[in-house]
């Protein structure tokens, strides 16, 4: 049997592997794996939820659920998007500040209600695009429950947390119904 390493462990582990002042996107989902989705995904809805940036993340969520959907190996960008330079002490800086706040979310959310990988990456994939494309709705704070929800998403899928990832997918049941039924009423109004 394989033994599963914490996300935390892993992000840790890529500080050691850092090749020289810069690394770029691709080296970064190379590195991984199987993980890159979830870390990519993790990114960009964290992205999501500041004001002005919403609209990009969203883009970007959708490109990367899509592929997820399409049930592609790890996530690819374009060219120009992959091969851009990070400064290497810029994401050492950023995982250095996300890996204590993982190991201790890592306390409560582990593995649980195991599903097939490839189902599970499908429905998030479905789930992350619906709420990715929410990101567009130009009202203020209505980036922030979606991008919300694709934090707990990615995380779940991360962690292989069927339980969280069961409840999340609730959130976004139970926040499209909210959603159409304001939309509903808004144009029952009208009327």
């Amino acid at each position: 049997m394989i033994t599963r390493v914490p996300t935390s462990v892993v992000l840790n582990g890529i500080l050691g592997e850092s090749p020289g002042e810069h690394v770029t996107l691709d080296w970064l989902s190379g590195r991984l794996g199987r993980r890159s989705f979830g870390v990519i995904l993790l990114l960009l809805a964290l992205l999501g939820v500041l004001p002005g940036v919403s609209a990009m993340a969203g883009v970007l969520l959708t490109i990367v659920a899509f592929q997820m959907i399409l049930d592609r190996p790890g996530p690819v960008f374009p060219r120009r998007v992959a091969t851009r330079h990070v400064e290497t002490r810029r994401l050492t800086a950023i995982i250095r500040r996300t890996v204590p706040v993982l190991r201790y979310l890592e306390r409560f959310i582990r593995p649980r209600w195991a599903t097939p990988f490839a189902a599970t990456k499908r429905v998030v994939g479905g789930a992350v695009l619906l709420l990715g494309t929410s990101l567009f709705i130009p009202v203020p704070l209505s980036n922030v429950p979606s991008a919300l929800l694709i934090v707990l998403i990615a995380f779940a899928y991360l962690e292989e947390d069927g339980a969280l990832l069961c409840a999340a997918l609730v959130g976004v049941l139970l926040l499209f119904t909210i959603a159409l039924v304001a939309i509903w009423e808004t144009m029952s109004a009208s009327l």
